[in-house]
């Protein structure tokens, strides 16, 4: 490409929890640069690993807070699951431990939600696990059900501290059955590629901004972007030297990018 042609802007991705809010208290400076990306046009998407709201709720939610995100560009590993289930097996059926996020995705896939014979045993996130799901889960992996899973966090957070995500109920099935689950969020990059589909951009012009390095960081590295590391969630300056591989930039938060989204460190392709 020479100097005279013009080169394609940044898009974004960007975690929720610990990137723009934490729980339902802003960040302070994320809207200011939510609004920027709005106001110039910047395709963005927020994505988020809990499955247990659907987009419409999510933004409900982000605008108490203060954020003014439309629902399309909001992306779930619910989502994310569905599409992964719909193109591997369309119209199929599936067992669902989850909440309305999850079921409504899978239904708008095409999917038949049920406990005969289903194709899948799908977990997602849920607040109000119970034994009897979870033994019929067990029983129909144990069955022949194909078992997946939408994110294969162990914990998540609340305003009590953690608590147990879908990765540690996954892995009470795996004990059970001996059968691992396959998980499509992050940091599978199958989460950031179906996002990057659904608003037709490329990795190449794509920057991942996350506060995880073990999630956000690699998936978005290994799906081919450049990655941006901030200091609002989980993460340390400290922390990041734990790992073998390295975000493109670390940075006290997503306010210290109001200005310059259109430059945030050098043209794309540089």
């Amino acid at each position: 490409m020479t100097d005279d042609e013009e080169r394609p802007g940044w898009t974004y991705l960007m975690d929720m929890d610990g990137v723009l809010v934490h729980e339902d208290k802003l960040v302070p400076g994320a809207d200011s640069f939510v609004a920027e990306l709005r106001e110039n046009g910047t395709p963005f998407m927020v994505l988020t690993n809990n499955s247990i709201r659907t987009p419409r709720d999510l933004r409900a939610r982000l605008l108490q807070s203060g954020l003014d995100i439309p629902e399309s560009s909001i992306w779930t590993s619910a989502l994310a699951t569905a599409k992964f289930l719909g193109d591997q097996r369309p119209g199929g059926t599936a067992y669902v431990v989850g909440e309305s996020g999850l079921t409504t995705a899978l239904h708008d896939a095409g999917y038949v939600l049920t406990d005969n014979h289903p194709d899948y045993v799908v977990l997602g996130e849920t607040r109000t696990y119970s034994f009897e799901a979870i033994t019929k889960a067990i029983r129909l992996v144990e069955g022949g059900a194909r078992f997946i899973a939408t994110n294969p966090d162990p914990t998540g957070p609340s305003r009590d501290g953690v608590l147990p995500a879908t990765g540690s109920v996954a892995a009470l099935i795996t004990k059970a059955t001996g059968r691992d689950p396959y998980y499509v969020g992050k940091p599978n990059a199958l989460m950031m590629r179906s996002a990057l589909r659904a608003i037709g951009a490329h990795s190449e012009h794509t920057l991942m901004i996350g506060d995880r390095m073990d999630t956000d960081v690699v998936c978005g590295l290994e799906s081919g972007m450049r990655t941006i590391l901030v200091l609002t969630g989980i993460s340390s300056t400290a922390s990041v030297e734990w790992f073998p591989y390295r975000p493109t930039a670390v940075i006290g938060s997503v306010a210290d990018l109001v200005g310059r989204t259109d430059d945030p460190f050098g043209p794309p392709g540089d």
